[in-house]
């Protein structure tokens, strides 16, 4: 791990003083998610398996409730 030493303003200071109150945390905690988050933005791969596995039908077909019980569809047991 590398050490990183930095000024901020008085008002950031404050800013990241209350968010790590808030939530319980340190600041040095609160700062690397900000830097995470910042920098690793949350992005979706299209390659990722779960996108190749759908539709599981193709075309028109019948109407089916699938979107209102998807739970039950996925999960139950025959």
């Amino acid at each position: 791990m590398k050490l990183v030493q930095t000024a901020i303003p008085d008002d950031e200071y404050r800013l990241l003083r209350e968010r790590a109150n808030k939530e319980g945390k340190s600041m040095k905690e609160v700062a690397r998610e900000a830097l995470r988050s910042h920098l690793l933005p949350d992005r979706v791969n299209p390659e990722d398996p779960i996108f190749q596995a759908f539709p599981l039908i193709k075309g028109r077909g019948r109407r089916t409730s699938g979107s209102v019980d998807h739970d039950r569809i996925l999960y139950s047991r025959p």
